[in-house]
């Protein structure tokens, strides 16, 4: 196993935030994974990431508010960003990787924050190891053979022409809604997404995007998993009106969970817990308690 920094070796993870913590490397099972890791307390909580998403796609709010209390870990699944490797087409195979990193951090137990495509991979995670994980958080996601998810790739493709049609980021039609307040969330959250000036990731390569919307594609027309034998507390979260992964995949998930809490944001979408970065916060930090 080799761990490497890239900048601000001195610098305590305590004491980081996300616009300065430096991305490291660690090579495990084939793979250099690029990840980040602030703050301390607590099991760890390791975030699990979006279409497309590389690390600097997180919410600088998010991190360092659960960062605040716990010890956060972002990392790049193989493929993705400066992570090295062919990128999956599979759910299960990227929860493979994730606990391959997990593991070669000498983790023995954590939290999972999975959004979008992450708390598909998080699902997974917990279907095959399920001693790994202790809480988790599924954000704008949906169970395997969830609705929808054949509509992901076309949505996507279609919001992609909107944003370079009307000269905007495609995420301001994917997470937020056209009202005015969507608008003015959507626009506060590309700013804070720009706050780190350097070290940033390397965007996703279009095949790594391709490999990804095959996977999700195939979740969609995975049998349904027996979600009865998860043990673990789960928050189930997103907005009322996600048209991405639609909102009654949240909801669906509280149904079949043993031990689900569900918050459905209103007026919102996809990105929820980005337009309602504060009150997400609050519950995860509470939740992870």
């Amino acid at each position: 196993m080799d761990v490497t920094g890239t900048a601000g070796e001195t610098e305590k993870l305590g004491n980081s935030t996300w616009q300065t913590v430096p991305t490291r490397m660690i090579s495990a099972g084939g793979v250099d994974f690029a990840y980040r890791e602030l703050g301390s307390g607590g099991t760890p909580v390791v975030f699990l990431t979006h279409l497309a998403a590389v690390l600097d796609n997180w919410d600088p709010r998010v991190i360092d508010g659960i960062a605040a209390s716990r010890r956060v870990i972002t990392f790049g699944n193989r493929g993705i960003g400066a992570s090295t490797g062919k990128t999956p087409t599979t759910v299960e195979e990227m929860a493979e990787d994730a606990v391959t990193f997990i593991r070669a951090l000498g983790l023995e137990e954590v939290d999972l924050i999975g959004f979008s495509l992450g708390g598909m991979v998080a699902q997974a995670v917990v279907e095959k190891h399920p001693g790994l994980v202790r809480r988790l958080i599924l954000a704008g996601t949906s169970p395997a053979g969830g609705t929808g998810l054949d509509k992901v790739a076309r949505l996507t493709f279609y919001d992609i022409f909107r944003g370079a049609f009307t000269r905007q980021d495609p995420k301001q039609f994917m997470f937020f809604p056209r009202s005015s307040a969507g608008k003015r969330a959507g626009k506060a959250f590309l700013a804070r997404l720009g706050e780190r000036k350097v070290d940033r990731d390397k965007e996703i390569s279009v095949p790594s995007f391709r490999a990804q919307l095959k996977a999700i594609k195939r979740w969609g027309k995975r049998p349904a998993a027996d979600l009865s034998v998860v043990r673990q507390p789960v928050l189930a979260i997103n907005g009322d009106a996600d048209r991405i992964v639609p909102s009654r995949n949240t909801e669906e998930l509280g149904r079949r969970l043993p031990d689900c809490e569900v918050v459905l944001y209103p007026q919102s979408g996809h990105g929820a817990i980005f337009q309602f970065h504060e009150d997400f916060v609050r519950r995860a930090v509470r939740f992870l308690s």
